[in-house]
């Protein structure tokens, strides 16, 4: 055995790492149909990578490796290309995506242009699979790093960002491109102020309609954030209707996510009148809906944050207003 690892040929870097690693999965059964990478090899390879840059290169030297993957041009020769090119190119941004956990890395990697990289060239990229790590990778050198969301913005990634999350055909894309944009606006007046500037609430109001579960989640917790953070935008999103529709969303088959709605409903009418006017327009029946979504909760220990917010928004809205409470809210 020892024989054996004198033979063994090593590259000498990761983007060559890379190609054996890819080469090796398919190599013993020989020339075969492309086929999707099944879960099994994207282990065995990942490891593999692991193994072989653990201790040979420094963090900011993998960096570097790694976005000479990226950086590498498409040759699209045939089929089989494409495809080792994409794992290639996925395999190197979970290297980075694991590397960038490390706040002084991410930092490295704003500096060695690998963000100017994701935002120009990947968050557009015709493979799905590259788009959203693209903006996975973003959000993680994003979050918490002033210094790099500052960047980010600069050189026009939310823009981008919101219009994946908002029509991107792949639903992997959009959950992680609105999470690149609760990093980038959250705790962050510059940002806040770019997905103003972008109708960011209309996005999220939007979010709230899709088909993806985690896609809802997402927008209605960030609209809950931001509605809590910055009371100064309930005017704002009033105007733009939003009551009607987060009632509208509510009246959807019940949720886990609807308590994240009632959530930014309570915001809407609290030192808001016309938050406050809206909820109770009669033809709205948001008094009924409420009423019956108590009965339905009463309970159950899960959803006990809910509830809470139901008799919440009910007190505030209707207390005093019918006679027929029953003693519900108290």
């Amino acid at each position: 055995m020892t024989e054996d690892r004198q033979n063994r040929r090593y590259p000498h870097n990761l983007q060559g790492v890379l190609q054996l690693a890819v080469e090796a999965g398919s190599a013993a059964e020989g020339p075969a149909p492309a086929q999707p990478m099944t879960e099994e090899r994207k282990t065995w390879l990942r490891e593999a990578l692991a193994d072989v840059c653990k201790g040979q290169m420094d963090e900011v030297e993998q960096m570097k490796q790694c976005l000479a993957v990226l950086r590498k041009e498409e040759t699209g020769e045939s089929e089989m290309d494409e495809e080792q090119e994409e794992d290639e190119r996925e395999l190197a941004f979970e290297m980075l995506s694991e590397l960038c956990e490390n706040l002084d890395n991410a930092r490295d990697l704003m500096t060695l242009g690998g963000l100017d990289l994701c935002v120009s060239q990947y968050l557009c990229h015709v493979q799905s699979g590259l788009r959203w790590r693209a903006a996975e990778l973003i959000a993680s050198c994003a979050q918490n790093m002033p210094q790099v969301q500052v960047h980010l913005l600069g050189i026009g990634v939310l823009p981008k960002l919101l219009q994946l999350t908002d029509s991107d055909p792949h639903p992997t894309v959009r959950i992680k491109a609105l999470y690149a944009v609760s990093c980038l606006v959250r705790e962050q007046e510059a940002g806040l102020k770019a997905f103003l500037s972008h109708d960011g609430f209309s996005v999220l109001m939007r979010g709230m309609q899709s088909e993806s579960e985690k896609l809802r989640t997402k927008s209605a917790f960030l609209l809950l954030n931001l509605l809590t953070s910055h009371s100064e935008q309930k005017d704002t999103v009033v105007s733009m209707g939003m009551v009607q529709q987060l009632v509208s969303v509510l009246r959807s088959p019940h949720s886990p996510f609807h308590e994240h709605v009632l959530g930014a409903l309570c915001c809407l009418v609290e030192n808001c009148p016309q938050g406050l006017t809206d909820c109770r327009n009669p033809a709205l029946g948001l008094e009924e809906l409420l009423r019956q979504r108590v009965k339905e909760l009463q309970g159950k220990e899960e959803s006990q944050e809910e509830l809470d917010f139901c008799k919440r928004l009910r007190a505030k809205c209707f207390q005093g207003q019918q006679s027929d409470d029953n003693g519900m809210d108290r």
